[in-house]
């Protein structure tokens, strides 16, 4: 009799392959289930695929003796899909209700930064700013408005305490690698997770994920060794931010079918030449950017979030027409007086509404609106 195991293909340059646990992070385990290059090439199964089927015992090592589904699905439904390259990437259109489920920073990201099913958001992060409980206060809340969803969150190089408190805390799978990790764990748990994700929107399915950082796994792959053989200034391999870009560059709606959404941090002014040049990489290629301010983080108001160079593209798409005429006013309200004073004039005005909504029906009988 055989068991039956679930885990997500890391492909080998033999041919064969391995089904790596996400409760381990796809680091390689003793019990990990060899899948052979027989029958990943009968049924021209991919990188990153989430396999689920029987399992026996083997010479070295437990083996694949069948399969029940790819990804969730039949396998002839599997491989129908279409291939990444192929999905037609349309604009974000709906959008996450975060305000509705968590405080008053998720209230304050859906009034001026909002987020929806295919964003690729930017957390424009100085130290000590927030960021990490920014990213943990937006997994609670999506897990909390749509419970069956899945969410990710994605720590590289991150402190061991810090992995555990998210592992405890957040109602999300936690996919991390300590900063005590060699090189290549970062590494591969980047690959090994985009390509999962990937497959999983060939599959038409809907994925959260949210990472911290796209600096540190930018300084895994700077520190892998011998790239394109050119080092730009600051000490960046120029083809270092390739698979990056990649990760950050995935994240799409698709027409008719699923969406990625990716939500990541990149730090800035932390006296790092090489981290500012990878904040320049990335900035600009998201479709919604959250800027956190040094001073109002030491002046103890959070969020710190700088109303005035945070936003999202095409947010019409995410609000009525009624909506959106009031949030220009909001903004023009915020952006009249410096960073803090118009977040502590948020924080005031929401205390009189309970929700964002009720926020922006009642924001025409305020007074200098």
């Amino acid at each position: 009799m055989s068991d039956t195991t679930t885990g997500v293909l890391d492909l080998s340059q033999k041919g064969d392959g391995f089904l790596r646990n996400p409760a381990k992070s796809f680091q390689p385990s003793p019990d990990d289930v060899l899948v052979p290059r027989q029958a990943i090439q009968k049924f021209a199964l991919v990188h990153g695929a989430t396999i689920t089927g029987p399992v026996r015992a083997g010479k070295r090592s437990p083996q694949l003796v069948g399969l029940d589904a790819v990804c969730g699905l039949p396998y002839d439904t599997y491989r129908k899909r279409t291939p990444f390259e192929k999905l037609l990437a349309v604009n974000p259109d709906r959008r996450f209700r975060i305000g509705d489920f968590g405080g008053p920073t998720m209230r304050i990201v859906e009034l001026f930064a909002p987020l929806a099913r295919g964003t690729r958001g930017l957390i424009v992060a100085p130290p000590r700013t927030g960021k990490t409980v920014m990213l943990e206060e937006l997994a609670k809340a999506i897990c909390a408005e749509i419970p069956d969803s899945r969410v990710v969150v994605l720590l590289v190089d991150e402190r061991p305490e810090e992995v555990t408190h998210f592992r405890r805390s957040v109602p999300a799978e936690v996919l991390a690698s300590n900063n005590d990790h060699s090189i290549e764990a970062h590494i591969r748990l980047c690959e090994l997770t985009m390509a999962q994700v990937r497959c999983e929107a060939e599959c038409g399915h809907d994925v959260v994920l949210l990472v911290d950082s796209l600096t540190r796994m930018a300084r895994a792959f700077n520190n892998r060794g011998p790239g394109s053989g050119r080092t730009l200034s600051g000490g960046l391999d120029s083809r270092a931010m390739e698979i990056p870009r990649k990760f950050f560059g995935m994240a799409r709606n698709v027409e008719g079918g699923g969406s990625i959404t990716v939500i990541a941090t990149a730090l800035i002014e932390t006296g790092s030449r090489l981290d500012d040049l990878i904040f320049e990489e990335f900035k600009g290629t998201g479709n919604s950017e959250i800027v956190l301010d040094r001073q109002m983080a030491e002046g103890r108001v959070f969020p710190a979030i700088n109303i005035r160079t945070s936003g999202t593209r095409r947010e019409e798409l995410l609000y009525t027409e009624d909506q959106i005429a009031a949030l220009n006013l909001l903004r023009k309200r915020a952006i009249a007086v410096p960073p803090r004073q118009a977040m502590e004039g948020m924080l005031k005005l929401m205390e009189k509404y309970p929700t964002n909504d009720a926020l922006l029906a009642g924001l025409k009988s305020l007074p200098g609106v």
